[in-house]
């Protein structure tokens, strides 16, 4: 097979958490264009209406149901009906994730890490378990996490949403080992991203002036620029990556 016919992902169905907007959204829609049937799903109808429908201008088949993925009923009835409809899930994107908590760790409330955890790191083990056994029972597919270099690092004020992802890139390093070598699973790490989750960060301008310092490049990164790796890592062309963290950060951790 040639590069390009690696990267080519049509007959494969694909899940998205967290995919109505952000990095979720630019992941599907390049899934879409790879060839995919993509779900895309999220908490909110009228984010998922709109991505299904960009979604079905590209040819593809896709479904409108949104989940909740730190309540498990929610993510087993999403599951199940990709599966009764679409036949099969080969491709799982998790990009659901909240924050951001601006707080120093002595001021976090038990509330406020359970709501950030319940998302970022229960979502992620819970879609995975329902995904995982439908994948193993077919006898392949690919997982991909969207994690985080605040996962790979200690960070200032955003310390529970970095553990959630340190959690995150626990879970992937597990699941590699323990699904393998059916189920290939591995973890995009981005650093600082235009989405509405670091809007408020990225357009403070004395702190966005410390951030640009930090990376090499020079800027901050669009959502856009994080799909082509998912695309990579749900297709062939990754076959033999698993257990991975792909950092993609213009030079952050250098």
């Amino acid at each position: 097979m040639t590069g390009t016919q690696l990267w080519d992902c049509t007959g494969k169905v694909a899940l998205v958490t967290g995919g109505g907007r952000g990095i979720g959204r630019a992941i599907a829609l390049a899934l879409a264009d790879a060839g995919a049937d993509v779900v895309p799903t999220s908490r909110t109808q009228s984010e998922i209406e709109r991505v299904a429908g960009e979604i079905e201008t590209r040819g593809r088949r896709t479904l409108v149901q949104t989940c909740d993925v730190s309540d498990p009923p929610q993510v087993e009835k999403l599951v199940r009906r990709v599966i009764d409809e679409l036949g099969r899930v080969d491709v799982l994107v998790n990009a659901a994730a909240i924050s951001p908590l601006w707080k120093r760790m002595e001021e976090v409330t038990e509330a406020e890490w359970d709501r950030i955890m319940n998302v970022n790191l229960r979502g992620a083990f819970l879609i995975s378990r329902e995904v995982g056994k439908a994948m193993l029972e077919q006898g392949s597919g690919s997982i991909v996490h969207i994690a985080s270099i605040a996962g790979l690092k200690g960070v200032t004020h955003f310390g529970v949403y970095a553990v959630s992802k340190a959690g995150l890139i626990g879970l992937v390093r597990v699941l590699a080992r323990e699904w393998a070598p059916q189920v290939r699973v591995n973890a995009i790490a981005p650093g600082w991203v235009r989405t509405d989750m670091a809007k408020p960060v990225l357009e403070h301008p004395e702190i966005s002036k410390g951030l640009l310092r930090e990376i090499p490049l020079g800027r901050f990164a669009e959502p856009e620029e994080i799909a082509p790796l998912a695309v990579y890592l749900a297709s062939d062309a990754s076959r033999f990556a698993t257990g991975q963290v792909f950092v993609v950060d213009g030079g952050q951790l250098v």
